[in-house]
């Protein structure tokens, strides 16, 4: 039989058909084994383990056919030594089986950093090396000096600390400075919608100190607080214009919109 006639009889046509089956039936049985062994659309929880001991949290992933490993650890006073602080994906996400969770231990000692030179600079010097270090800027006092804005002494706790002393990490470092006769004031800032975080950064720039932080009812939560914002100050910038050089400054906040809209309609 010529390769025309056999292309046009009825057994090419049934040869076709069988491969055209097998083929698909290939693929069929192929992408059914892929999607099998990759679980495809199968995805578990991710528990919460923030607060857990290794222990536990190992116990938790593990009930949702998942591993952990510890990749850091920090200091944080709100958590018990050895406890998760940190994950990573974050609790209530869904990932495949047997994904790894990252884990922050808190540590069973503080961070320390080397305090460095703060002294016989400028407050700004000071503050910025201060922040780099890890470490924050404390309260802030004035003396009457020849060296204007000049950091006389830093202290934690009363105490004076110099340069090349441990200092645990995130904690406040007490700044005096020295100030001319005739230049211990300053403009006050208007604080009004601002939020804690903001208000501790242009406080401390305008070389003031924090005073009373006073939360309203509706900061009921740690997120409440942080997305509060203040309503009310004193000094008020509304009488007050100037003020001297290390004065306090007593913030009042709350999440109420009102209450902010207000506040902003009564001090601008």
């Amino acid at each position: 039989m010529s390769l025309g006639k056999f292309i046009t009889s009825r057994a090419f046509a049934k040869h076709l058909l069988i491969a055209i089956v097998l083929v698909a039936l290939l693929l069929f049985i192929t992408f059914k084994g892929l999607k099998l062994y990759t679980k495809h659309g199968v995805s578990y929880p991710v528990p919460a383990l923030t607060g857990l001991s290794i222990e536990g949290a190992t116990a938790s992933a593990s009930a949702n056919k998942l591993r952990v490993e510890v990749i850091d650890s920090v200091y944080n006073k709100n958590f018990e030594p050895g406890t998760v602080v940190d994950q990573l994906p974050l609790a209530n996400s869904h990932v495949k089986e047997n994904r790894v969770i990252q884990l922050t231990i808190n540590s069973n000692e503080p961070e320390k950093v080397i305090l460095p030179r703060l002294t016989d600079i400028s407050f700004r010097q000071a503050q910025a090396l201060i922040e780099r270090t890890g470490l924050q800027v404390g309260n802030i006092s004035y003396q009457p000096s020849e060296y204007n804005d000049l950091v006389l002494s830093a202290t934690q706790g009363s105490v004076e600390i110099y340069e090349g002393d441990k200092i645990v990490k995130g904690t406040d470092v007490d700044l005096e400075i020295g100030r001319s006769q005739g230049n211990m004031q300053t403009t006050l800032p208007n604080l009004t919608g601002f939020t804690m975080e903001e208000a501790e950064s242009t406080i401390t720039d305008a070389m003031l100190n924090m005073g009373a932080t006073i939360y309203d009812n509706t900061a009921e939560t740690a997120e409440d607080s942080a997305s509060a914002r203040i309503w009310k100050q004193l000094p008020d910038p509304q009488f007050t214009k100037q003020i001297n050089l290390g004065s306090s400054v007593d913030i009042w906040l709350t999440t109420d919109s009102t209450i902010i809209n207000q506040a902003y309609e009564r001090n601008f």
